[in-house]
């Protein structure tokens, strides 16, 4: 019996999460003597939601994961790379090449995408939210509005998007992170008080744990942060998750609670703000005074990146579906604009058509014949490299 509704690693593996119609087609292929015809296919996104001009390629660690064992060759951008829908010139860019024998990984097309289409949404979100609030300190708070299975996921797309960290005890180890965290309305509710509980926090919580008060519960916000900082020594900073129904002009009341705590010599305290954030909501409230941001359901419910596999070549003969280009191809990269140039395979590496740089090829090799063959970076060193390539973006 299965206790919750999710497909065990094993099922993954063994591609039962797939579509029906790929098992018929794989049926149809070994009937007419056809499960070895070797063929190339590219996975490419279409548009990309919400009219965003990049994303954040994500989910490579799982996909390796799917293709170990496979007998197939995999070339792609390495993860947290970023991608465009279109190059420069207006060619579909792929972001991944399949080579072999179609029979023995068509199973697979719905997993791959499946892997990659919800983890790069949600990477890209926390880019772009990463991107708006600078230097300020982004955390993850989306898994409670998400499937609980889905949590290392959510939040190791979030981080590698540029979350500094990550509320979840399953995502803080697939990001090798410690897991951050204040309190909720409940503790303060229960103890009876609000001083109370602040002080019971800071009696048992480790002393390594920043004391964060939430300071919206019962009283005026104002109130409430200058009782903290009068009764908590060591407090960090006070955490604002005023609901919708009472917040008014949100934005003000962060202002009104830098300047009480500034009146009152607590220019150490922080604002940590939560609470149905989004990019514009994170942008107006680090301009009023918030220092550090809990974002939740924007980012855990990004958008998929609709990514789609199609096969460009059959047996070495160029082909292709409608709206698609035929040929295996090659995406160039310069990697002083982050300009994209997609040629065909065989012609030689072109200069930066904008700045006359030198291009760098971004299909890589990552399984050969079954076996793993690139390195797999740790979460953090792919957070580094989204965001060296972030310092170069804009969002428009």
């Amino acid at each position: 019996m299965r206790l919750f509704n999710v497909a065990s690693d094993e099922e993954i593996k063994q591609a039962e999460t797939t579509d029906v119609y790929f098992v018929h087609t794989k049926q149809i292929l070994e009937a007419k003597g056809l499960e070895k015809t070797n063929v190339i296919a590219e996975v490419t996104p279409g548009s990309l939601p919400e009219n965003w001009s990049w994303g954040i390629f994500c989910g490579i660690e799982e996909l390796v994961h799917l293709f170990s064992g496979i007998p197939v060759n995999v070339y792609s951008m390495p993860e947290g790379a970023i991608f465009y829908s279109t190059d420069c010139q207006g060619f579909r860019e792929p972001v991944m090449r399949i080579e072999g024998s179609y029979g023995k990984f068509c199973l697979y097309e719905t997993p791959l995408l499946g892997l990659i289409c919800q983890a790069s949404g949600i990477a890209t979100r926390a880019a772009r939210i990463r991107k708006i609030a600078e230097n300020k300190r982004l955390i993850s708070f989306g898994i409670r509005r998400m499937h609980p299975s889905l949590s290392p996921m959510i939040d190791r797309a979030a981080f590698i998007g540029g979350f500094d960290a990550v509320s979840s005890l399953t995502g803080a180890k697939a990001t090798e992170t410690e897991p951050v965290g204040t309190m909720p309305h409940a503790l303060i509710i229960v103890v009876g008080d609000q001083v109370k509980a602040w002080k019971a926090f800071d009696d048992v919580v480790e002393e390594d744990v920043p004391r964060v008060a939430l300071v919206d519960t019962y009283s005026d916000e104002k109130m409430e942060t200058v009782m903290a900082a009068e009764n908590l020594k060591k407090l960090k900073a006070v955490r604002l998750d005023t609901p919708s129904s009472r917040k008014g002009d949100f934005a003000e009341i962060v202002r009104e609670v830098r300047w009480e705590l500034d009146l009152r010599g607590y220019k150490h305290v922080q604002i940590f703000v939560s609470g149905g954030l989004n990019e514009k909501s994170v942008k107006q409230l680090s301009e009023v005074g918030a220092d550090a941001f809990g974002v939740g359901t924007y980012v855990s419910n990004s958008p998929t990146v609709n990514f789609a596999m199609d096969i460009v070549e059959i047996d070495g003969k160029l082909c292709a579906k409608r709206g698609k280009l035929g040929g295996r191809k090659e995406v160039w990269r310069c990697q002083k604009c982050l300009t994209d140039i997609v040629l065909p395979f065989h012609e030689p590496p072109p200069r930066c058509p904008k700045c006359r740089s030198e291009t760098e090829c971004m299909l890589k090799p990552l399984v050969k014949k079954g076996k793993v063959v690139a390195k797999l970076p740790n979460p953090k060193e792919i957070r580094k490299y989204v965001l060296k390539q972030l310092e170069k973006l804009s969002l428009e």
